[in-house]
């Protein structure tokens, strides 16, 4: 039989395969994707396919030389895209967006961060270039250049869509609604393709562009209805009980609740902060409720009480928009409002976006003694950073408002062997061993920051209110983590981990353990309250933690929440006594208010409906004429 006589293969159909099976491989190994059922599975399978036809079936309209030129930089421009969402699901475990994509501004301060989450091994995500170029130097005898009639690439084109219908009917069969749920990105790129949701994401990004332009005034008022609705009264006794206050508002980095009042090594991760709860208000059932823009999103949350955006960070993508935040109202009511943050000031965009947020003054890089000695990670030491900003403090006019922002416990938890106070875990996995002594060194910098206030008389005219930003250990790194909590770390436990202190301190005031459910978005008008500040004509989706009458109830970005007795997430209710799942019935009657107050938040966002609203401090109604 002569070898010569058999169909010869295009350099298009070998490219198309190996990045199939690339995709398909990467989705088995890299990404941590749910299959349920075997339908799951072959939607998994062929959803690249129907793009990468698409997008290199273009080429069959070219000559060879063109066809072999497209053919290998699409093939390197699809890989780079796959290999990119691999290195940011590692750290964040979520797949990119394009307003992540406008974040390049950041990128030259990630340093270690970055280089942490690249191993020599990912060389393999580009082997299939190597061998479309090989095979093209080579030319072996079984490939050929075939000039296609337009039968040939009508057929290759109606194949192509069959396959996405088919792929998408049964997606949806599988999933209905499934475009509508945006904030699921999992389960986007599980059922449409890595490729596909990127083109998604790329309508998405055009529509809430143009969401603004369109907004008009008309469309806070069911907003500022639900808002009404959901009003908490203050406590009266917890009412203006630390009026004329100073606020020292600490984020700090990365940490998790499950830390406080436990041990490493026989040693206690957080002795300081074990202490200081005992004469503290403590909030042991709080939650982070950030989205892609980590650090920053929990900033927006506390100072805005609105949720983030599903995709991007709201500090880069809407830093213009018109907020009555926590600074501009304190503003009005004889505060001086500050940030500090030893770090450059265009970092995150904060110069910007503190201004749209009504902040007086940022303390940036600076305004500090920063050298190699008291450096590590992404920047100066929490014990220098909290210790230089005493004198920031003393100057400040009083009363201040004054929010920190923690560095050294930051990914990949880099900490010198002179400022470890206790051994890292022992584990086979780096990041959850390391994680261990920075939130310790973090808990010892807290310590003398707060013997400094009151060496130099801060403490007693201060309120203290420290809290978690977002989570430090991903999903990804779950098997360890089931080590050190001795049970599996199951979706429910997952999202029990989304949990980060909240500790108030008021002086005179003595501590209590409060397991009410809350988050990050409930922070300002408890603040505010405790003030002496009424929030009742405020648009807030938080309500305060000292009202009677809140309810037990957070949502987080992703479209999980929880209730006092259950969790509900990745479509699954579960008990909170057992851990198991139940009922999705005991989770529906609050399906549809987390589904509204991400829509409304989200609204706000893009349309920048704020300005439409009046008088920031809550002095006037929005609308007043009704």
């Amino acid at each position: 039989m002569n070898i010569n006589k058999w169909p010869k293969a295009s350099i298009v159909a070998i490219a198309i395969i190996m990045l199939w099976l690339k995709t398909y491989i990467s989705y088995k190994t890299s990404f941590d994707i749910k299959i349920e059922n075997w339908r799951q599975e072959i939607i998994l399978f062929i959803n690249p396919l129907s793009f990468l036809m698409l997008i290199l079936g273009i080429s069959l309209f070219m000559k060879e030389k063109n066809q072999k030129r497209y053919v290998m930089i699409t093939s390197f421009i699809v890989s780079a895209i796959l290999f990119a969402n691999v290195v940011f699901y590692r750290f964040f475990n979520d797949f990119l967006t394009i307003p992540v994509l406008f974040q390049t501004s950041n990128m030259s301060d990630l340093g270690s961060s970055v280089t942490e989450l690249i191993h020599l091994t990912d060389l393999l995500y580009f082997a299939d270039l190597i061998i479309l170029t090989l095979l093209l130097k080579f030319k072996p005898v079984f490939m050929g250049y075939r000039q296609y009639t337009k039968v040939d690439r009508r057929a290759f084109f109606l194949v192509a869509i069959s396959i996405a219908f088919f792929n998408l009917g049964m997606a949806e069969t599988e999933r209905p609604q499934l475009l509508t749920r945006t904030f699921d990105r999992e389960m986007l790129v599980k059922n449409i393709g890595t490729y596909n949701y990127h083109l998604y994401d790329a309508f998405l990004q055009s529509k809430s562009s143009a969401q603004r332009a369109m907004a008009d005034g008309s469309e806070l008022a069911d907003i500022d209805n639900y808002v009404r609705a959901n009003y908490s009264a203050p406590n009266e006794e917890m009412f203006g009980i630390a009026k004329d206050k100073n606020v020292i508002l600490i984020s700090m980095e990365s940490t998790q609740s499950f830390v406080i009042n436990e041990t490493v090594n026989g040693q206690e991760i957080t002795p300081f902060l074990n202490e200081f709860i005992k004469d503290s208000y403590y909030f042991d059932n709080f939650y982070h409720q950030t989205g892609q823009g980590k650090t920053s999103d929990s900033e927006f949350l506390v100072d805005n009480s609105l949720y983030p955006l599903s995709r991007g960070a709201v500090f880069f993508t809407h830093s213009g928009n018109e907020y009555t935040a926590t600074p501009e109202i304190l503003n009005e009511n004889g505060y001086y409002t500050a940030s500090l943050h030893a770090n450059n000031k265009s970092f995150w965009n904060r110069d910007i976006m503190y201004s749209s947020l009504g902040y007086q003054r940022f303390y940036s890089l600076p305004d500090y003694d920063v050298n190699e000695e008291n450096s590590v990670g992404w920047g100066l030491k929490d014990i220098d950073f909290l210790q230089q900003s005493i004198q920031h403090l003393k100057d400040m006019p009083k009363p201040f408002y004054s929010k920190f922002i923690t560095l050294t416990n930051h990914f990949p938890f880099e900490l010198s062997e002179e400022d470890s106070f206790i051994q890292p875990y022992t584990s086979n996995d780096k990041t959850v061993n390391n994680y261990f002594p920075t939130v310790r060194y973090q808990d010892e910098a807290l310590k003398l920051f707060v013997q400094k206030l009151k060496d130099e008389g801060l403490y007693e005219d201060s309120i203290i209110i420290l809290y978690g930003d977002h989570y430090g250990i991903s999903e990804n790194h779950n098997k360890a983590m089931s080590e050190y909590l001795g049970r599996e770390v199951t979706p429910f436990e997952s999202t029990q981990l989304q949990r980060v202190p909240l500790i108030i301190h008021i002086p005179g005031l003595e501590g209590k353990t409060m397991s009410t459910v809350s988050g990050q978005i409930d922070l300002k008008p408890t603040i505010l309250h405790l003030l002496g500040i009424d929030t009742k004509n405020d648009i807030d989706f938080g309500s305060d933690l000292f009202s009677t009458d809140r309810l037990d109830f957070t949502v987080l970005r992703d479209g999980s929440f929880v209730t006092k007795n259950h969790v509900f997430t990745r479509e699954t209710c579960y008990d909170k006594a057992t851990g198991e799942p139940a009922d999705n019935t005991r989770c529906e009657p609050y399906m549809e208010k987390a589904k509204n107050e991400l829509e409304y938040s989200d609204k706000i966002i893009y349309g920048d409906l704020l300005r439409f609203y009046g008088q920031p401090s809550g002095s006037k109604k929005a609308f007043p004429d009704q």
